[in-house]
């Protein structure tokens, strides 16, 4: 299991078209990949699901990585939420 955390800096927080795009990212990998935000857990693989969070800018998640690509999938989706969320 791979964790890791991310402040997030998006003026508008985790909308509808950057949870849309975070979705289509995770769904590459094989891994069961969770986004907690406070006591509240959602799949990253589905969009309502992250939608569900209500995440705003300055809020900080915890993803959560386990599965078979786990390391791989922790390394691209830091990147990829780091530069985009």
């Amino acid at each position: 299991m791979v964790t890791f955390e991310h402040k997030v800096k998006d003026p508008h927080g985790m909308h509808a078209r950057p949870a849309g795009l975070l979705a289509r990212e995770a769904q590459k990998y094989a891994s069961e990949i969770k986004v907690t935000k406070g006591e509240k857990s959602a799949d990253m693989k589905g969009v309502f699901s992250l939608m569900s969070l209500t995440v705003k800018s300055g809020d900080i998640i915890t993803v959560t990585i386990s599965g078979s690509d786990e390391k791989t999938a922790a390394e691209n989706l830091s990147s990829y939420i780091r530069d985009n969320i």
